[in-house]
């Protein structure tokens, strides 16, 4: 729909800026979306693509600049204004109260029933099923949050935004843990909110999902506006060019053969005490290899990752061994010491202290092991732990690469480099990677691949790739494995097809 001055842009931004200390995350940044559209907001990591989202939806105050909601200027001085101006925002890190039903979560905030202070668990129920039948987004409106997968806990917060009557939804990596049939769905789901009249700005890293859902694109790069328009005679080289410069191509490289077995499992079973838990798992892991798990999150792969990295027990009669040493009497400690590496699935609850700085995360392996370079007898050697920093940062493409930098004025995708770089740095023998590119722009997440691929290639680990992404699955394993209601099944070698896995994925 094109600009006209009758008709407006729903969003409009102009010269917002916005400083966190010394850290510019926006420089003048302009973004227009048309009304009625689906509009993309890519760049790489740090480029400000969150922090703009963020002044929008008022959670940040932004340094200088203005923004236009429906035509009208808007100054937010909290998220609860900006859901008045009918913005709905669904977080990559969904903000909803775990121990809460979803009638309970789509309640918060509103207004108490007419009824007086009861809560009237039927009126937001009933609520709940309207919006599902309407949107196709299926959820039990008396399921509690802890008990869903990460999957349906996006419906839940676009259910939400929906019932608080958002008319403009910005949705933060939508599709990063759907499988293949499930991001068919959304993608069905937000055509038809957008043929309702809703304005939709979706953030993600995947170029094919710009082309096949948005009409509009907006390119960050440093905090600065550097595109803006039409998709119309682009391509996603272009757009990966307007991002990142030249995007880089993966190469998967030979396959290995005969590799010793680093990693064997055997009766492998786990369970939280809620969700679906991890039934039946069995495989073997060789040195130069890659073994991919994909899946949709929420099918066993916390429990699977956790098994293997220590933070959760297994049940009786298990087998893990590490080149035919026993694990299951060791620690996360002593399973890391062991040569085991983990990226975890969730890297602020297990990846990262927020308030730690870049410098302190990097060596939260190391600080108390005896024989490591950060210690000076019994003291910490800060000196060196800051410049072997610098040297990790700056090797993993970590921005800004400042050591004193808290963990938790990075991006997301930053963060994410930074436990990359503490984990594979350590020349581990078995790397347990859970969903490692989850939240990279196009040359990030392909350094990150590299790094993975020269890990099992070059220097003989073996990798566990465990991913809701299945064409990073695909792209990198030698074997491909589905865990699907807790149960892990290989699929085949590589060049199994995506149809095969994505019907696998959801029981077909």
């Amino acid at each position: 729909m094109s600009e006209t001055p009758a008709n407006p842009p729903a969003l409009r931004c102009q010269g917002i800026a916005k400083n966190f200390g010394a850290n510019r995350a926006l420089d003048g940044a302009e973004l227009a979306v048309p009304a009625g559209s689906i509009h993309a907001l890519v760049g790489e990591n740090g480029a400000g693509k969150s922090t703009l989202m963020n002044v929008v939806s008022g959670l940040l105050a932004p340094d200088a600049g203005r923004v236009e909601v429906f035509g009208k200027e808007e100054r937010f001085g909290s998220p609860l204004e900006a859901v008045a101006a009918g913005i709905g925002m669904v977080h990559q890190h969904f903000m909803l109260a775990e121990a809460m039903t979803v009638a309970e979560n789509v309640a918060l905030g509103r207004r108490a029933s007419p009824l007086g202070l009861r809560f009237d668990a039927r009126r937001y129920e009933a609520e709940v099923e309207r919006l599902s039948a309407e949107t196709g987004l299926a959820v039990d409106p008396r399921a509690r949050i802890e008990d869903l997968s990460v999957g349906l806990r996006q419906r839940v917060e676009i259910l939400k935004a929906l019932a608080r009557g958002a008319r403009m939804l910005l949705l933060d990596e939508p599709t990063a843990v759907l499988a293949p049939p499930e991001v068919r769905a959304l993608f069905s789901t937000l055509e038809r909110l957008r043929d309702a009249g809703r304005t939709i700005t979706i953030i993600t890293h995947k170029l094919d999902e710009v082309f096949a859902l948005a009409s509009s694109v907006t390119v960050l790069r440093r905090g600065k506006t550097v595109f803006a328009g039409s998709l119309e005679g682009l391509t996603p080289e272009d757009l990966a060019r307007k991002m990142v410069g030249e995007a880089r191509e993966v190469a998967a490289g030979e396959l290995p053969v005969g590799g010793e077995i680093l990693l064997d499992v055997k009766g492998l079973r786990a369970d939280f005490s809620s969700g679906t838990g991890l039934h039946a798992a069995e495989f073997s892991l060789r040195a130069g290899e890659v073994l991919g798990v994909a899946g949709v999150e929420g099918n066993g792969q916390d429990e699977l990752a956790g098994a293997l990295a220590g933070t959760l027990a297994p049940s009786a009669g298990a087998q893990i061994r590490l080149l035919g040493r026993d694990l299951l009497p060791l620690g996360v400690r002593a399973r890391s010491e062991a040569g085991i590496a983990f990226i975890p699935p969730d890297r602020h609850r297990d990846g990262l202290v927020l308030e730690f700085s870049l410098a302190e995360n990097l060596i939260l392996r190391d600080a108390f092991s005896p024989g490591r370079p950060c210690s000076r007898g019994p003291f910490l050697d800060r000196a060196r732990i800051r410049a072997s920093a610098a040297e990790r940062l700056q090797a993993y493409g970590v921005h800004p690469p400042e050591p004193d930098l808290n963990a938790g004025a990075l991006s997301g995708g930053n963060q994410q480099k930074v436990i990359i770089a503490r984990e594979l740095s350590r020349k581990p023998k078995v790397i347990l990677a859970c969903n490692p590119a989850r939240g990279l722009d196009v040359g990030a997440a392909a350094a990150v691949h590299e790094k993975l691929l020269h890990a099992a290639r070059g220097e003989g680990a073996g990798v566990l790739l465990i991913s809701s992404d299945l064409d990073e699955v695909l792209r990198l394993s030698d074997r491909v494995a589905v865990l699907y209601k807790g149960t892990l099944r290989e699929i085949g070698a590589r060049g199994v097809t995506k149809d095969e896995v994505g019907r696998a994925m959801v029981g077909a």
